[in-house]
């Protein structure tokens, strides 16, 4: 088996790792499995954002699957807890971005000794952490407060039912994966790589990003039912 098919099937088992993982933290913890799961996947995505892959015969960066969490996350807590939550769940993971950034540059500022043997590995995944992460920063905020205000869009129009549940779902991802993708890869990658290289880069990971969102979507149906009777506003 070559590495694109390889990295394509794990790819797939990746994300059924990431979405059941989703799952069981808001069964086992509630929403505040959600917010850890949050502050989780802000760190762990910029960090895996840095490796180029091949998958579906197409280049892409690592940390598609585990970002898109995010938005299943903002869905479910905007599904069963209204749009308050969703947005606490934002700003814990604005916070997290910010600390993490911090955290990240103070530990390159220390001098190592004779002893050390990870300094250069942690410059190479460190200094390129406040470009990532000022491009994550910024996309994050905005894609997530497009994917709440179009989720509780849908949910007005549709009411809380369940039969809906799948547009409000992928329509409100869809839609602010788009500007998400688009606006961070630019960020993100523009003067790095040649601009035909960015526009690819941007497409591909909506696909992958995509995928994701329609494969999603029955872990939020078996969220719905720890739903309360009628969500919160």
């Amino acid at each position: 088996m070559d590495a694109n098919m390889f990295n394509t099937l794990l790819f797939f088992v990746t994300i059924i790792f990431y979405v059941t993982a989703v799952f069981f933290a808001y069964k086992l913890f509630g929403k505040t499995g959600l917010y850890i799961w949050t502050a989780f996947a802000a760190i762990v995505a910029n960090i895996e954002a840095l490796k180029m892959v091949d998958m579906f015969r197409m280049e892409l960066t690592l940390g598609n699957a585990l970002y898109a969490t995010s938005f299943l996350v903002t869905d479910i807590l905007s599904e069963n807890h209204g749009k308050k939550a969703a947005n606490k769940a934002v700003n814990i993971g604005l916070f997290t971005i910010l600390v993490w950034v911090g955290a990240t540059q103070l530990i390159l500022l220390f001098k190592p000794n004779e002893y050390d043997f990870i300094q250069p590995a942690f410059q190479s995944l460190f200094e390129m952490v406040p470009r990532l992460s000022l491009a994550s920063i910024f996309t994050y905020v905005i894609s997530q407060k497009i994917d709440i205000l179009l989720y509780h869009k849908f949910w007005k129009a549709t009411g809380h039912n369940k039969r809906f549940l799948w547009l409000r779902n992928n329509g409100s991802t869809l839609i602010s994966q788009m500007v998400d993708t688009v606006v961070f890869t630019v960020i993100a990658f523009a003067g790095q790589y040649e601009w035909s290289y960015v526009w690819t880069l941007c497409l591909t990971s909506y696909i992958v990003k995509a995928i994701v969102a329609l494969c999603d979507t029955p872990i939020l149906y078996l969220a719905r039912r720890f739903a309360p009777a009628k969500a919160e506003e």
